[in-house]
């Protein structure tokens, strides 16, 4: 199978180098093989993937439409065996004996808890999940919580339940893409709310970066669906443009997972860093629009080629122009995506090689960061790019 990580891994050690050490506690990843969308992973797999990348990481079930204690077991074990390189939150369905379910588990060993209002189709001013809400507040445990799009007045909800259930830990997963536009601001009022990164697009990164304390931010993989190995170095180089410290980096790497897992009282890093004051290049920010078009076409179910095709043309901007070891950079990522693009292997819904347009995104968007050293040829001329 195709070996990202190994193909990837020098940007993490340049920026390891540079920033680190930087010891990866990744709050977001399943395990599971009857979820509807077709992915799976095994617990044996992602162990493998977080030793691979050097991480620990908090794990529990993929959705399950036939209910959740079987699956919360499974997690149980999971970290249970993993050496201490997982630890399970159980997965909880508020209309299904929530607050029992959440006691067993939190018995059993379980450190946190996860909801997903978009797969169990609940809002978060249900009944149920207030019983689940007083149980995290009583066991002082974090409640990570599906933040993606869909979900009506998600935001809204949490931050009304933090207040009134302050012991409890909530984590709004997806970089909060669905309410971040307005939460950032009254983030500082409730200290006990927590955005994870487990989400591709730089451009909310740097958002999320800039505008929210990095010590309510925690690193997130999202693993199956997205890598560990990559990202890490795509998430800290969207965090080292908004002006991130190393301090704060090793807080969001992991540092601030691993206090919230183990009952302990956050930690105060310092303030969000606020918006970059350097704009995008121009001539970057025709090769970020034409990949994210690109992005956007292969999530659709559609062909990527042309917006590809024409992020390979923004790049060939000749050996002095600005940003010309980024353009090298980005071409030798889409190189790398049209080598190895194949079918997705079994239990995956996007070619493994969709990674490398994501890696040359956010290399395009994040050019204040310094790349590994020694990689990249100069970009062509326009004349080689159109042969």
């Amino acid at each position: 199978m195709l070996d990202i990580d190994a193909l990837l891994s020098p940007y993490w050690d340049s920026i390891q180098a540079a920033h680190g050490p930087l010891p990866l506690f990744d709050a977001h990843t399943h395990i599971g093989h009857n979820d509807p969308d077709g992915f799976k992973q095994t617990p044996a797999e992602l162990v493998a993937v977080m030793e691979a990348a050097g991480a620990r990481a908090v794990v529990f079930p993929m959705h399950e439409p036939d209910g959740y204690q079987a699956a919360n077991d499974v997690a149980l074990a999971a970290a249970a065996d993993s050496g201490g390189r997982l630890v399970s939150f159980c997965r909880l369905d508020p209309r299904d004996h929530p607050a029992a379910e959440a006691r067993r588990c939190l018995d059993a060993g379980a450190v946190g808890i996860k909801l997903h209002p978009r797969a169990e189709r609940f809002g978060m001013d249900e009944p149920g999940v207030r019983e689940i809400i007083a149980v995290a507040h009583e066991r002082r445990v974090p409640v990570l919580i599906h933040a993606g799009r869909g979900i009506p007045a998600l935001g809204e909800n949490t931050v009304k339940l933090s207040a009134e259930f302050p012991d409890a830990r909530f984590i709004l997963a997806h970089a909060g893409i669905s309410d971040l536009a307005w939460l950032w601001h009254v983030l500082p009022e409730h200290p006990n709310i927590f955005i994870d990164t487990a989400w591709w697009n730089p451009a909310d990164h740097i958002a999320l970066f800039s505008l929210v304390a990095p010590s309510q931010i925690v690193w997130a993989s999202d693993s199956p669906y997205g890598m560990p190995l990559l990202a890490a170095w795509t998430h800290a180089r969207a965090a080292l443009t908004a002006g991130v410290s190393d301090e704060a980096l090793r807080s969001i790497m992991g540092g601030q997972i691993a206090r919230l897992v183990a009952g302990e009282d956050p930690l105060w890093v310092g303030e969000p860093s606020g918006p970059p004051a350097e704009p995008l290049h121009p001539l970057l920010d025709r090769v970020v629009t034409h990949l994210i078009s690109a992005m956007g076409r292969a999530f659709g179910g559609g062909d990527p080629t042309e917006s590809l095709d024409l992020a390979r043309l923004a790049c060939a901007v000749g050996e002095d122009a600005p940003h010309a070891d980024v353009c090298a950079a980005v071409l030798e990522l889409l190189d790398l995506y049209r080598e190895h693009l194949a079918p997705p292997p079994t239990g995956r819904a996007f070619p493994l090689a969709a990674r490398f347009i994501i890696a040359a995104l956010v290399v395009a968007r994040t050019p204040g960061v310094p790349l590994p050293a020694g990689l990249h040829l100069p970009p062509p001329t326009r004349e080689e790019a159109d042969a």
